[in-house]
């Protein structure tokens, strides 16, 4: 199992290691067959350059690698989003808010990551980029056929998974850190959308677009918090058994596989052997966002509001699945736009009042193991029949992948992904989520879990 980034600055501080060694292995991963197409462009100069400053091992990050998903803004690079009509994009005069951050704390950039074409997708397919293959962090290759690695903070997964960042700098709309999180074997957190800022980031939902962080734990995972957010998480004494906790059977259980099921079981039986209070409700509120959302909701209406113009001049550029994706908002009226803002607010509120009692809900985080990549690759018109077949299971893989995660969004809540799956199986995500500004509870009891699961 590949160190943390706490544990790495704590050897850098104790002599052990320096950040130019670790800066050294982490350019060995990212050129590895492991860490093959998670990266678009590397910078691997000035992340060498960075980590041998002096004093950048008493910074936050300590010189350590960082990835940047090619959504944000990197002073002096074009950000392509994962798109072909961007690639040629004039450079970005400044760093993005995130980005800034990441740098005063100290990070070392070590190259922008593979992204779903403008983060339209949770598959992590491409059809302009090769497509990573997912990787276990704890347990390393994954076993047969190369597997998606989850989208669309794709290479973000892998380059924190493989061990090539500590850091991947990602976004989540639907679900796009934590998907890749539980694909890979690592912790992604989606914290409350207004905390961290959006600003220097080209947009999928204003409504729903959150900036936040794939890592290696969740104590990593509240370090890159509090450098992005400029916040200070409230650390919590409460063991595991003081917190409240449930697990909603509606939507969040239906149609899992037999791996998720087992590895989801075994952790509510482990969490509650070690003491915590874990109650099953039904919360049918929570399908009641499909629902509501059915026409394509506020990607598909503020996507396009983006993208209409560019689509005009160079929609045949597109990856035909995302633009199919963004013109359904073309569809949506101002009253229908007005009407989904009503329903978004008349379901939080039912929402709200079904969950204020309990301290964070546990779900599994996707309902299905990774799909192999070979099964959802993109058409490439040899074969009508192969494309429309892989078409389909492009369309059935994304829908269970977003699922679970989405309705959090659609609350504006905060949640946590961290990986429940025991060796021999394939990458499993637990959930721990909340509402809007429930973000140091997730947290607080995300760490009581993970080590839980780490003693089993």
């Amino acid at each position: 199992m590949i160190q943390d980034l706490g544990t790495t600055r704590r050897l850098i501080q104790a002599g052990h290691t320096s950040a130019t060694d670790e800066i050294e292995r982490c350019i060995a991963v990212a050129q590895s067959d492991a860490c093959a197409h998670a990266f678009t462009r590397t910078d691997f100069a000035t992340a060498r350059q960075r980590a041998s400053q002096p004093g950048a091992q008493h910074l936050p990050l300590a010189g350590l690698a960082v990835s940047i998903k090619d959504l944000f803004d990197v002073r002096g690079q074009p950000t392509a989003a994962g798109s072909v009509v961007l690639a040629d994009a004039p450079a970005a005069a400044h760093d993005c808010a995130a980005v800034a951050r990441l740098r005063a704390a100290g990070a070392s950039i070590l190259g922008r990551t593979h992204m779903v074409e403008f983060a339209f997708s949770g598959v992590g397919t491409n059809p302009h980029f090769s497509t990573p293959a997912a990787w276990d962090a704890r347990f390393g290759a994954l076993p047969g056929p190369a597997r998606i690695p989850g989208g669309s903070s794709s290479g973000a997964g892998v380059s924190v998974a493989t061990g090539a960042a500590f850091i991947g700098l990602g976004s989540d709309t639907g679900g796009s850190i934590r998907i890749p999180a539980a694909l890979n074997g690592i912790v992604g957190f989606k914290s409350t959308a207004r905390l961290v800022p959006a600003s220097g980031v080209v947009p999928l939902s204003r409504t729903l677009d959150t900036v936040g962080a794939l890592t290696r734990s969740v104590s990593d995972a509240i370090v890159a918090h509090e450098i992005l957010a400029a916040r200070r998480v409230t650390r919590s004494p409460a063991p595991l058994s003081a917190w409240r906790l449930a697990v909603p059977q509606t939507l969040f259980l239906e149609g899992v596989d037999a791996t998720v099921a087992q590895a989801f079981a075994r952790t509510l039986q482990t969490l509650r052997s070690a003491g915590a209070h874990i109650e099953e409700i039904a919360l049918p509120e929570v399908a009641e966002a499909l629902q509501i959302n059915a026409a394509g909701g506020f990607s598909a209406a503020e996507s396009y509001a983006w993208h209409r113009h560019l689509l005009a001049q160079h929609g045949h550029r597109y990856d035909p699945r995302v633009r199919s994706r963004i013109e359904r908002g073309a569809a949506m009226s101002a009253a229908d736009y007005i009407d989904l803002l009503d329903a978004r607010q008349r379901w939080s509120e039912r929402m709200h009042a079904a969950i204020d009692g309990f301290d964070a809900l546990l779900s599994p985080t996707v309902p299905i193991v990774a799909p192999t990549i070979a099964s959802v690759a993109p058409a490439d018109g040899q074969d009508p029949a192969q494309d429309a077949a892989r078409d389909a299971a492009f369309a059935q893989a994304n829908s269970l992948l977003l699922r679970n995660t989405s309705p959090i969004n659609f609350l504006d809540g905060c949640g946590l992904s961290l990986p429940c799956h025991q060796a021999g199986e394939l990458p499993v995500g637990l959930m721990v989520w909340h509402g809007p500004l429930r973000d140091d509870a997730v947290l607080n009891i995300s760490l009581r879990a993970e080590a839980v699961l780490a003693m089993h």
